[in-house]
């Protein structure tokens, strides 16, 4: 039955999200019920694509990188996929009519990183609009439920949030990816002498995202407002932990929030929210 291989292909992104990602496992949980399998079945994909270019050293990244391209269109094309992690994607694609223009964007963005390692301000935009804002906009399709006008009001906001995110996410690995990896997203920035002005102007540009972000969060359908505004605080709680520490710690720790916080943000947030204090 094809209904049992469908409901196998997003158990697959499901367990794909709840193994990388608490923070947005939780945030997803808190989406109402019917918008968690498509955001599931969004992150499995978009994480895949990433774990090829930041993980496997040992392997030809080029090459698997063209087939899981490939296979993605394939799988949007035919409408099934072999590939349960695209089969849940493509499923995702049709019933929301994401369209093809922010999935290329992304993948191009993701093949960017088997290649570049250093940016400048319009390559380092162009590479956030791919690897984080258009995930931001397969999202919101989710969210507004083939609602084009309110789609089209949401969108800055949405972008910004994405962007937010992954700048966080940037400052956060910065030891893995300057150290490991060898790049270094923001531009013009030198981490082996990473100053306090750099910080400060680069956490200046997160909190402007976040604000634009924080009103679209405020004009989000019920369904998805609270479990994206979970999302929210917990990477602004993250943000605002970086932002407290010196330059220097940036290369010698990877900062986190612990579960336990994370426990009391989420019923913290669940107070507000329900209580119109957004």
């Amino acid at each position: 039955m094809k209904q049992l291989f469908d409901s196998v292909s997003l158990a697959c992104s499901k367990l794909t999200t709840t193994s990388y990602s608490s923070s947005f496992s939780i945030g997803i949980y808190c989406l109402k019920e019917p918008l968690r399998a498509p955001i599931y079945s969004i992150y499995g994909f978009v994480r895949f694509a990433d774990e090829i270019v930041d993980t496997f050293h040992d392997y030809n990244k080029k090459e698997l990188f063209e087939e899981f391209k490939q296979d993605t269109w394939k799988a949007i094309d035919r409408k099934i996929s072999l590939n349960p992690i695209l089969n849940s994607f493509q499923q995702v694609v049709h019933a929301y009519s994401i369209e093809r223009e922010l999935i290329e964007c992304f993948l191009k963005s993701m093949e960017t990183d088997l290649y570049e390692t250093a940016y400048d301000r319009a390559t380092y935009e162009t590479y956030i609009l791919g690897s984080a804002e258009v995930v931001g906009l397969m999202c919101l399709r989710v969210f507004t439920n083939n609602d084009d006008a309110l789609y089209q009001r949401l969108k800055p906001s949405a972008m910004k949030l994405g962007a937010a995110f992954q700048k966080v996410n940037f400052l956060r690995d910065v030891k893995a990816d300057y150290e490991q990896l060898g790049r270094v997203y923001f531009p013009g920035v030198n981490f082996a002498a990473f100053s306090e002005r750099e910080k400060k102007e680069i956490e200046q540009e997160i909190h402007n995202d976040f604000q634009i972000a924080f009103e679209g969060i405020k004009a989000l359908p019920t369904e998805s407002r609270f479990g994206i505004y979970v999302a929210y605080v917990y990477y602004r709680t993250l943000f605002n932990k970086i932002s407290a520490i010196p330059s220097a710690r940036i290369l010698m720790e990877r900062v986190r929030i612990s579960n336990r916080k994370k426990m009391r943000l989420l019923v913290a947030s669940y107070l507000r929210h329900s209580l119109s204090l957004l």
